[in-house]
């Protein structure tokens, strides 16, 4: 099966022209920018398919979600939200472990890419996590087939809290995985805790969460990650950023194949700020918290210098039942992939990035940085992971219409300027205005062969 994209705004390598793909089973067979010259691929395409006035962009990939498969599928599940990615135009994600079992050893892993490889409608690949006391499993694990190592180092599900220095010292210097790391110093976040309720009660509200989980409790431990990988010469990936002062850790005059320490920052750090508590209550709550528009504002700013190298969405559902209740009891999480592309592109709308800038956070250098070959750009040879979308055709959220299981967005009542008309993945058109494919596109394990090397 041969199929002609013709006439699309591409946007891909930090270059916007007009043109065609052509997509030959699994890849792109051919780019062309000269439309004289299209009449042949037309002549030899099974079908021809219009995107005049359409944007076309590679597929999204996500470093950073929860799928919360298995274990807590009453709220999510890889099939539920994968569709839901597909939708909102990321066709690549990243699961992380703390699912129940949490993913820590390699039996664990192998039996979460077991029910990707039946379930999935995105690509896929898990991180390995890591504890106080599995480093003899970590060492086992491929590099070439995990992301790398995730390590909370704040609280987490079950036993994932890595709070030994010891241990630390001996992951950060005996494995030669990329290390993520969740950061935030847990002893100050229950001093702040400790603090905040002996002055207020236990009953305190969403404004205390920014707070207890402040930008102290980020920053030190983002600065003693970096210090330790630094030492080791680690490769250290640190998640979420949410705080302008945790930025002067990174660097902004390399290109990302030069870095050895890389940071992401996800897109509710990028669109909301503490003033939206008021009205979104716990439904933003999120952990690292969202917190000034200070924040936000450097966050944003980061992203256009480089010193934050990719843009994700800790995708991480609940129900709205177990988003209720005050700061200390009401769930940390929200569902964020059906959305994100759109998110972003109507930053950029805004003024805040540039198309080019928005496909290189989302696809271009997820794909370098963690190594994925023939995924996140476009170009021939390449899987053919594209997303079509419409910048003239608005999407208006609503609760009860998303894709993720939890049935809810925090987006609810928000019209995005933008939206996805067609996703393909794999060259199978998985999504197409409003509607997901009859049958599950074909799709593939990630492999990963990165800078971490």
């Amino acid at each position: 099966m041969k199929t002609l994209l013709s006439d699309a705004l591409i946007i891909n390598e930090g270059q916007r022209l007009r043109g065609s793909v052509l997509i030959e089973g699994s890849d792109i067979k051919a780019v062309l920018y000269e439309p004289e010259k299209e009449e042949h691929l037309r002549s030899i395409a099974d079908e021809v398919v219009n995107c005049q006035g359409l944007y076309l962009l590679p597929g999204c990939i996500d470093d950073q979600v929860h799928f919360r498969d298995p274990g807590l599928t009453h709220k999510a599940d890889l099939y539920s939200e994968s569709r839901a990615a597909i939708a909102g135009g990321i066709t690549s994600f990243m699961d992380m472990p703390n699912t129940k079992p949490p993913t820590v050893t390699l039996e664990a892993w192998q039996a979460k890419m077991e029910r990707a490889a039946e379930c999935s409608w995105g690509n896929y690949g898990f991180f390995f996590g890591g504890t106080n006391d599995n480093i003899d499993e970590i060492k086992r694990v491929d590099k070439h087939t995990v992301p790398g190592l995730k390590l909370f180092l704040g609280a987490s599900t079950g036993n994932m809290l890595v709070d030994n220095k010891e241990t630390l010292r001996r992951i950060f210097g005996e494995t030669d995985l990329l290390i993520a790391t969740h950061c935030e110093q847990e002893n100050i976040i229950q001093s702040n805790k400790a603090y905040y309720t002996e002055k207020f009660g236990k009953n305190l509200d969403i404004h205390f969460h920014p707070l207890i989980r402040s930008e102290e409790a980020c920053y030190r431990s983002s600065s003693e990650a970096v210090e330790l990988a630094d030492k080791t010469n680690a490769r250290l990936h640190i998640l979420h950023i949410s705080t302008a002062r945790e930025l002067g850790l990174f660097r902004s005059d390399l290109p990302l194949s030069q870095k050895r320490i890389t940071a992401e920052v996800c897109v509710h750090h990028l669109w909301f700020s503490d003033s939206d508590y008021a009205l979104l209550g716990n439904r933003i709550k999120w952990n690292p918290a969202i917190k000034a528009a200070s924040d936000r504002a450097a966050l944003r700013q980061a992203v256009r210098n480089g010193c934050i190298d990719i843009v994700a969405t800790d995708h991480a559902p609940h129900l709205l039942t177990e988003k209720e209740g005050n700061v200390l009891t009401a769930a940390s999480g929200g569902p964020l992939v059906e959305h994100s592309l759109l998110l972003m592109l109507e930053l950029s709308r805004m003024g805040e990035f540039s198309l080019e800038q928005v496909v290189s956070k989302m696809a271009h250098q997820p794909a370098e940085l963690f190594g994925i070959p023939d995924r996140g750009y476009i170009r021939p040879g390449y899987r053919a992971d594209l997303v079509l979308v419409d910048p003239h055709r608005p999407l208006l959220v609503q609760d009860g219409r998303v894709l993720s299981k939890c049935g809810w967005s925090p987006f609810d009542g928000y019209s995005f300027s933008h939206s996805v008309r067609r996703t393909y993945v794999n060259g199978s058109l998985a999504y197409h205005d409003g509607v997901l494919s009859p049958t599950r596109p074909v799709v593939y394990p990630l492999s990963f062969h990165s800078i971490k090397n």
